[in-house]
């Protein structure tokens, strides 16, 4: 198997962590990205090369900003004057609003997707045009199971996650041609830091108004890591295990991976098994079968 120049966002925590972690440890190359390198998360990033060196890896980190076009470019730059290509792309990077959807202000969602969709397009209109050039490469986006189905209070997220969905496979018809693969990862309900650091609303005359039904998104942050079985807590590296093997495939690889927590099942991998032939008919019907 050959080792690829792995880039992966939002690198200092959760998901995005354990997975340059383990894509150090199979041997490949991985840039891990993230925020303010120097200040806040000059611990993490310490902690991720040392932990690297410890079992005989190189692990890179960069500085980038995936909210700021220029970081961004900046990042990217490097990562091709370095190395000369990038192989996978892994838009992880992202928030988690929890609150009454009214009560988000335009800025306050202009800021989520800041991150979590326009992040992704700025990273991915970096590394696309080296993609292309090569012949090859991979993008995977990290999505949700909310980014397929809704639930109340999370429709600021679900909506930032349903746009990231839409552009992740808009993607893999348009560069099926190049040979790039475009792909999602569907995370379950993992423990991660995303709900304890969740924007609150800013309008806080309209959550006042809610009454009493304003406290639930309070209630169900308070509670999140009480709903999980203590003797058999969810094991988040089930994710970057399966972005790891998504890097590793040797062929084309599958649109959508749902990765749950053992034992639960919330339905999505048959919504995506329903979608997939009715998305299939329509380019068929419009003559684009080719793309699919």
């Amino acid at each position: 198997m050959s080792k690829k120049i792995v880039v992966v966002t939002g690198a200092s925590s959760g998901f995005g962590k354990l997975t340059v972690l383990e894509l150090a440890r199979r041997g490949h190359t991985v840039i891990a990205t993230m925020r303010d390198v120097d200040g806040r998360n000059s611990q993490v990033r310490g902690e991720l090369i040392e932990a690297a060196k410890a079992e005989g890896h190189a692990l890179h980190v960069l500085e980038m900003d995936v909210a700021d076009d220029a970081s961004v470019n900046s990042a990217i730059g490097q990562v091709i004057a370095q190395h000369g290509k990038i192989d996978a792309l892994i838009n992880n990077a992202g928030l988690m609003p929890i609150g009454v959807t009214e009560a988000y202000t335009v800025a306050d969602v202009e800021r989520l997707f800041a991150v979590n969709v326009f992040g992704a397009i700025r990273t991915d209109r970096a590394v696309l045009p080296h993609m292309r050039a090569a012949g090859s490469g991979l993008i995977v986006q990290v999505t949700s199971l909310m980014g397929r189905f809704v639930m109340p209070f999370f429709g600021i997220y679900s909506a930032s996650k349903f746009a990231l969905e839409a552009l992740a496979e808009t993607y893999r018809y348009e560069l099926s041609g190049f040979g790039i693969d475009s792909v999602i990862v569907e995370p379950g309900p993992f423990p991660s830091n995303l709900i304890s650091s969740s924007p609150e609303p800013s309008d806080a005359a309209v959550v006042a108004s809610y009454g009493d039904f304003a406290a639930i998104p309070g209630q169900i942050k308070d509670n999140a890591d009480k709903s999980h079985d203590p003797a058999n807590p969810p094991r988040p590296q089930l994710v970057a295990d399966a972005i790891a093997q998504l890097v590793e495939a040797t062929e084309r690889r599958p649109l959508r991976t749902v990765v749950m927590p053992e034992g639960l099942d919330f339905g999505v991998e048959a919504i995506n098994q329903a979608v997939a032939p009715i998305q299939n008919g329509i380019l068929k019907a419009m003559g684009m079968e080719g793309m699919i």
